[in-house]
């Protein structure tokens, strides 16, 4: 059997959820993105705003549209979550458990590309699982970014610059990683050069029977 599950982790401006999206269009696998967070929510008995802005930490990208006066993001969907709970609303520490424990029911239920939300490290124990990491020097992610956004070169830069900062801070305090290592990963893209589609390509490659139990590490 080839692996049942795919994880892939990113960086911003990488292009990982064109990726994670041509990877399970081959594959026949479902995406799984949003629905870690609307599910939690869900269980939790919160909002969703309350998971994702829990697992962004106010990101580089979240303030970046605020500034930019993007509707809908007041001051009370970007304020921080508390560690201790108070009435009904349940401790970080316990929704943090709770994001964990859903990435490993979709991983239970099988064939799916699981995007972000570190889910490689939370299913680290798990031989059926491919575990990704989507990456480009900094550089190219910040023109894509400006690309996208429409905005200056500096400002892209310095979003990227803090995102990266923001998904360090999410690793340590949800998986105790001070510090991001290729050995995290039994696949390493740099997406510099390569396309979305050509990256999918390789996903489904390592993750296809024959390659079961090899780990390789590709940066091209």
């Amino acid at each position: 059997m080839g692996h049942n599950v795919v994880c892939i982790s990113r960086q911003e401006g990488a292009l990982a959820p064109e990726i994670a999206l041509a990877a399970a269009e081959q594959l026949g696998f479902r995406l799984i993105d949003e629905d870690i967070v609307a599910r939690a929510a869900v269980e939790a008995g919160v909002e969703c705003e309350v998971i994702a802005d829990l697992e962004r930490g106010r990101s580089a990208l979240v303030r970046l549209i605020e500034e930019f006066g993007a509707a809908g993001m007041g001051a009370g969907y970007l304020a921080p979550i508390p560690e201790t709970g108070g009435g009904a609303q349940p401790a970080g520490r316990e929704l943090r458990g709770l994001i964990r424990s859903v990435i490993e029911e979709f991983a239970a239920e099988g064939k799916a590309v699981i995007l972000a939300h570190a889910a490689s490290l939370a299913l680290a124990e798990r031989g059926d699982v491919l575990r990704v990491l989507i990456t480009a020097c900094r550089e190219e992610r910040a023109r894509r970014l400006a690309t996208t956004l429409a905005i200056e070169q500096k400002q892209a830069a310095r979003a990227i610059k803090q995102s990266d900062a923001g998904r360090a801070d999410y690793l340590k305090r949800f998986y105790g990683v001070g510090a991001e290592l290729p050995t995290h990963y039994d696949l390493v893209i740099n997406t510099d050069r390569l396309t979305a589609e050509h990256a999918a390509r390789l996903i489904v490659a390592a993750a296809s029977p024959a390659n079961v139990g090899k780990s390789s590490i590709a940066s091209s």
